[in-house]
Parts: structure tokens; C-alpha cells; sequence
């Protein structure tokens, strides 16, 4: 599926807060996953023999595990890697991963505007579940195996009206799902990309989150107005 035209898709109101639903994506916008994923590609690679560059893998995540197995085993052998390497994630690469900054306060903040917060990942949903339960993160539902264009799937099931992601893929996924895309640069993707794909606001971090969901929860967001540059708690947004 091509990626849709930036500002194409239709732009739900604000809810009010006892309607709110937030998704955010897992690797690179609630948790930092590079270390433990870094650790668990040395794993494989120990135990197969293979060489694996895993300081190159953990540069270009956000896609599925089998594209970037393709990069280093037969097409044959995929299925098998990809199988062997979600059975040694746990073991390796829960411990050494750390909440993002904000991560916490970013979950909390929609829960304390009385919504909805939930978790659509293109990861293997058993581990996604593993990672929020060590960090104390407690989104309300966990999505696991989507990725860019079907995390809408997700995203309409539970009735998203905002996506948070740090992917190209991301800001895709909620286009077409119809919901505000909150996109942070804390990835493989710059600010740049992100707008250029279509995101409606560029946030520096999840630190500022809290400060934006607030003003699009009062109403005060308008789409498009976070495009062009970070949004600040600093920033004044005119009503839509």
C-alpha cells in the first residue's frame, strides 16, 4: 500500500477527555529498545554463526523483524531466525532496555485526562508486553505484529483520535486510520521526514506531550498548526 498525501486524510474534532483515546508505537517512542535489541542480534548471531551487524540494525529500526533478518540470512531461513529470535528476546533484551524520556508521564497524561491509552507495535506481542510490564508502563490495551499502513486497523478498532510514533510508517498508519499524527524524532526518522510524510505536529520529545495533549483535549489544536517546527509547551495554538 503507497503511502497516503500528506494532509489528505479527514481530521477528527478534539474529543472531549471521557472520549480520548491516544495509540503510541513501542521501539523508539515509549522505550529506548536499541540496547536489548543489540544485545539479542549478538545472541543469534553467537548461536548461529552468522555474522549480524547489530550496531547497523539498531539504526533502522521500526519495520518488521523478518526485513531485517533479510539482511543477513537466506530467504529459506527467515521464518526459522525470526521464530529462534523472539524465543532469546526475553532472556536478553528486556533488562537492558530503558523507558524513553517522558514515557511514563506521556501514558499517565491521557489517562488523566480520563481516556484511553493504548500500544500498537509492530513487535512480537508477547515481548511488547513483557517491556511495558518491566518498565511500569501501563497502557489500557497492548496491539502487537502491525506495522506502518495496518496499525490503522488497530487504531479504528479502538477509536484512536491521535497516534504517537517516531516512524514514517507511524505517521502512515494514522493517516489512514484517520488520526491526529504526533510524531517525535527519537528514532531512525529526523523531523524532516516526518513532516514531509505527513505528520500534523513534530513534539522534540515525549516530554512534551503532556503539555500538547492538554491543549488539543481543551480544543485548541488546530491540524497542521505543529507541521512546520517542534511544538513547545511555549506555544499558543489558535482555536480550529
Amino acid at each position: 500500500m503507497s503511502p497516503m498525501a500528506p494532509h489528505s486524510a479527514p481530521r477528527p474534532p478534539a474529543p472531549g477527555p471521557a472520549g480520548l483515546t491516544v495509540g503510541f508505537d513501542l521501539d523508539m517512542t515509549l522505550i529506548d529498545s536499541r540496547p536489548g535489541i543489540h544485545a539479542a542480534y549478538r545472541a543469534l548471531s553467537a548461536e548461529t554463526g552468522v555474522r549480524i551487524d547489530a550496531d547497523l540494525a539498531v539504526t533502522r529500526l521500526g519495520p518488521p523483524l523478518e526485513q531485517e533478518l533479510a539482511h543477513w540470512f537466506p530467504d529459506e531461513r527467515i521464518r526459522e531466525m525470526a521464530d529462534r529470535y523472539r524465543e532469546m528476546y526475553p532472556v536478553h533484551a528486556i533488562g537492558p532496555t530503558p523507558a524513553m524520556s517522558g514515557a511514563h508521564e506521556a501514558v499517565a497524561s491521557v489517562q488523566g485526562l480520563g481516556g484511553r491509552a493504548i500500544v500498537v507495535t509492530a513487535k512480537h506481542e508477547p515481548n511488547a508486553e513483557l517491556h511495558l510490564a518491566h518498565l511500569g508502563i501501563e497502557p489500557d490495551a497492548t496491539i502487537g505484529w502491525l506495522w506502518a499502513e495496518a496499525k490503522a486497523e488497530a487504531l479504528r478498532e479502538h477509536g484512536a483520535s491521535v497516534y504517537v510514533g517516531d516512524h514514517t510508517g507511524d505517521v502512515r498508519g494514522a493517516r489512514l486510520a484517520g488520526a491526529l499524527s504526533v510524531a517525535v524524532p527519537t528514532g531512525p526518522c529526523d523531523a524532516d521526514e516526518l513532516r514531509a510524510a505527513g505528520a500534523d505536529v513534530v513534539l522534540e520529545d515525549l516530554t512534551a506531550f503532556p503539555a500538547w495533549l492538554r491543549s488539543f483535549s481543551a480544543g485548541s489544536f488546530s491540524a497542521g498548526s505543529g507541521s512546520g517546527r517542534p511544538y513547545s509547551a511555549d506555544d499558543r495554538l489558535d482555536p480550529a
